[in-house]
């Protein structure tokens, strides 16, 4: 979608466009310095674009019409404000850009940088960064950083001859504070990861479906994994590699119960797909896929209403990468978070599974 009116636009369902436009304009009318950057919008009886923060007298909604960008304003004809200058980076997007260089540090640094550190780099009170680190990345500075030291554990612990060096290695000063949170990090204690999942119990099954094929795997406390492809031996390749020295066990009756419930709803997705998951991730992506599991079936949420569910109303990055990194399909559903505009977004399994999906949901 390049532009709209009062008139919901075309390729669009007329509720989610009017839903857009109306949302947009409430953006405008309390000139919200957060929309700026999520769109502009024009006025016809002057021939200016604005950002939605701008604070010139404001127009008749009739003359308004709203643009994804300032190029597809200036193509239709008009010129920017000179008032709020459009055309300009906003205040937004610079400290978007702090925060970006703020992660870079974090990530390139070989000990743990302070909050204060971090804030005089980016040239913002220590309470400010904070509040804007988090609006970008949906975590504080210092969550990201044990984010940014769990990665490197997992790089060392494949190399390392101890889970000890490993941590070390990775920038942990203290063992019981990497303790307290292995599991929720890699999803087994660090020993049996280091040694290819020697030790873990996964039960998995590859099958077809109208979709192409699916596996469904699973650890003795529930779901970790609905992953749709086009063949069944790459699939199963995946299982196998990713924990190479597990112990596969055969499917029991209750694992057997779990794949035809999961089929089931791909083949006729009603309700809510109730199984016990076995899900490992952040904080923040966890609340993510809970409140994708709230969404009902046949109803869609755009990755911006999502962060404002979760309180974190400019997390909408943050939001859309925790939906990339679902590992179950169809359990959690995260086919249902759409783009601002209501098209179908990316999906990690296909933009076309994502839209049958979503067809077969509304279907009487």
């Amino acid at each position: 979608m390049n532009a709209e009116s009062a008139a919901p636009l075309p390729n669009a369902a007329p509720t989610e466009a009017c839903q857009l436009a109306e949302r947009r304009w409430q953006a405008v009318t309390r000139r919200d310095p957060l929309a700026d950057g999520e769109f502009v919008y024009a006025v016809s009886t002057t021939g200016v674009y604005c950002r939605p923060s701008c604070p010139s007298r404001a127009a008749k909604r009739e003359h308004v019409t709203f643009f994804e960008s300032s190029d597809l304003a200036v193509a239709a004809g008009y010129r920017p404000c000179k008032r709020c200058r459009p055309d300009a980076p906003s205040s937004r997007q610079k400290w978007t850009e702090r925060v970006i260089a703020a992660c870079r540090a974090i990530e390139q640094s070989a000990s743990a940088l302070t909050l204060d550190q971090l804030a005089q780099q980016a040239g913002m009170s220590a309470h400010h960064f904070q509040r804007r680190f988090k609006a970008v990345t949906g975590l504080s500075p210092k969550a990201f950083h044990k984010a940014v030291l769990a990665r490197r554990v997992v790089a060392s612990l494949q190399s390392a001859h101890t889970v000890t060096e490993a941590i070390y290695d990775a920038g942990f000063n203290s063992t019981g504070r990497f303790y307290e949170n292995a599991s929720a990090l890699l999803g087994m204690s660090p020993d049996r990861y280091r040694k290819g999942g020697a030790g873990e119990h996964i039960r998995y099954a590859v099958e077809s479906c109208t979709l192409g094929w699916v596996v469904i795997a699973a650890t003795r406390q529930g779901i970790c994994a609905i992953e749709f492809g086009d063949t069944a031996q790459t699939l199963a390749s995946q299982v196998q590699a990713r924990f190479p020295r597990a112990q596969f066990e055969p499917p029991d009756a209750e694992f057997t119960r779990w794949v035809a419930r999961v089929i089931g709803y791909i083949e006729q997705p009603r309700g809510v797909l109730d199984l016990p998951l076995d899900l490992q991730g952040t904080v923040f992506q966890h609340r993510v896929w809970q409140a994708l599991q709230a969404i009902p079936a046949g109803q869609t949420a755009s990755y911006t209403e999502i962060a404002g569910r979760l309180g974190q109303p400019r997390a909408v990055r943050a939001v859309a990468h925790a939906c990339a990194s679902n590992p179950v399909a169809v359990a959690v559903p995260c086919h249902r978070a759409v783009r601002a505009d209501g098209k179908l977004a990316g999906y990690r399994w296909g933009i076309a599974r994502k839209a049958e999906l979503l067809r077969r949901e509304n279907e009487d």
